[in-house]
């Protein structure tokens, strides 16, 4: 019988799973992937709980950013504990899909304890996906610092990023919730 090292295990996972339907309608909407296997979030995270926790693998999935599935993934194998600032703030630099963003700060980066400096080293980036990724990670961490962020918030609102748009009038209407509780 053949032996398959975690990646590829993990790779045949995807395949056993992959929804063809799905795959192609993701595939035209995110040219980003060279593969699309078509997994939802629920059976992405189901494979992550039967692989376990693993930076040496989680790593290794991220890196494979031809593999929407593997983006997806890498944040929900990597161990907090291990989770260093140079590393989370390489991870928030890589993003290649608002998808990605929201399932890295969701998570992993949300758990970390410099989470809100990495962000708000961000929240001014020139890249729309960075300063996207900076906002999700800030959503992430309401209530805490909601007066902090909305300034930020205010101006990217106003910038009229179609990718930042959405979330950053979502955030802004979380912070005045909060505010009026």
């Amino acid at each position: 019988m053949a032996e398959y090292n975690a990646m590829q295990t993990v790779k045949r996972r995807f395949f056993a799973m992959r929804n063809g339907i799905v795959a192609d309608t993701l595939r035209r909407t995110m040219p980003e992937y060279k593969m699309v296997f078509g997994l939802n979030i629920p059976q992405i995270a189901d494979i992550a709980r039967e692989t376990g926790i693993s930076r040496a693998l989680a790593e290794e999935l991220w890196a494979d950013r031809r593999t929407r599935e593997s983006m997806l993934m890498a944040p929900m194998i990597f161990p907090i504990e291990e989770l260093d600032a140079p590393t989370a703030g390489r991870m928030m630099d890589e993003v290649v899909t608002p998808e990605v963003a929201d399932i890295l700060c969701h998570r992993l980066l949300r758990h970390h304890p410099d989470a809100r400096c990495l962000a708000m080293e961000r929240v001014a980036s020139p890249d729309d996906l960075v300063r996207y990724t900076a906002f999700r990670l800030l959503f992430n961490l309401l209530p805490d610092r909601a007066e902090e962020v909305k300034p930020f918030a205010e101006a990217e609102f106003s910038s009229a990023c179609p990718l930042t748009r959405a979330l950053t009038r979502a955030l802004l209407e979380e912070i005045d919730f909060l505010s009026e509780e």
